[in-house]
């Protein structure tokens, strides 16, 4: 398959998890964050499973509750705790920088190299973001901002080694023990989440099952399968895409307003990206 219909594929799954705010405001507005990853995880995870049948074995268990944990418990939870104590467009910035881990950890754990244009690519889609979604309130809070950067690395640790620890199986296969294995993680802060359960709606599991099957599995799939073709450098630059599909969403479904350094913003993150994947393209 061409590499430029592998880009448009692999850019598919953040442009889903750009929809993760609405989903989450609208349908899920009485659910805690944990809970939301414990249920947008687990389920997925074991209903994939089911469909595969095939569990990993040896020290491939091992690696999957690693990767789980990169990928989705770690991840979500600081990703959770900095939205919390930062206001939602610095927390889109500290998840910006998750290319530059990226291209960092695949020189250190894959060898590959790296071009000064793709650093620059980078550095343009972040201040791209910050065009996008910083008002002139936002503030910083140190913790805020270290669960953020933490997060980030989290997943970039969990792309790059998704790469390295590529199992004999498919990406179906691969997503389902990820997300099971991040679940079972997730699955004992439960009793500590504020959540009342017996106030769960038809509403809620609706939200629930988007995150967890569109949001999740099947987002997940696509990514697994990206981080295999594209390579890790080229998919990460492709998340930049998904602030900008948030802010998309929220005009044309929530009504908010577009204002002309948000337009500055989204032609900037789209260059970015662009100019990413050129410098990358010999990478792959």
């Amino acid at each position: 398959m061409p590499r430029i219909q592998d880009l448009v594929i692999t850019a598919s799954a953040p442009l889903v998890w750009g929809s993760s705010y609405i989903v989450t405001t609208q349908f899920l507005p009485n659910l805690d964050p944990l809970t939301v990853s414990v249920l947008r995880a687990l389920p997925a995870g074991l209903i994939l499973l089911a469909l595969v049948r095939q569990f990993p074995e040896g020290i491939w268990i091992v690696k999957m509750f690693v990767l789980g944990a990169l990928n989705f418990a770690i991840f979500w939870t600081l990703l959770f705790f900095a939205a919390y104590r930062l206001p939602g467009g610095v927390a889109a910035i500290m998840g910006a920088l998750q290319p530059f881990v990226v291209i960092f950890a695949s020189r250190l754990l894959l060898g590959s190299p790296i071009k000064t244009l793709s650093l620059v690519s980078v550095a343009a889609g972040v201040a791209g973001v910050g065009l996008l979604v910083l008002t002139p309130q936002a503030s910083l809070d140190l913790w805020g901002v270290v669960a953020g950067i933490a997060g980030s690395t989290s997943m970039a640790l969990g792309t790059v080694l998704s790469r390295k620890w590529q199992p004999p199986v498919s990406a179906l296969t691969f997503t389902s023990w990820q997300l099971t294995a991040g679940g079972l993680l997730l699955l004992p802060v439960v009793p500590f989440a504020p959540t009342d359960w017996s106030t769960i709606t038809g509403t809620n599991v609706v939200g629930l099952a988007y995150l967890g099957l569109i949001g999740a599995a099947l987002t997940y799939i696509i990514w697994l399968r990206g981080i295999r073709i594209i390579q890790p450098s080229a998919a990460s630059i492709l998340g930049l895409l998904s602030p900008l599909s948030a802010t998309l969403l929220g005009w044309v479904i929530l009504n908010e307003t577009l204002n002309v350094v948000q337009g500055i913003g989204m032609t900037v993150v789209l260059a970015s990206v662009f100019v990413g994947q050129y410098a990358l393209r010999s990478n792959t």
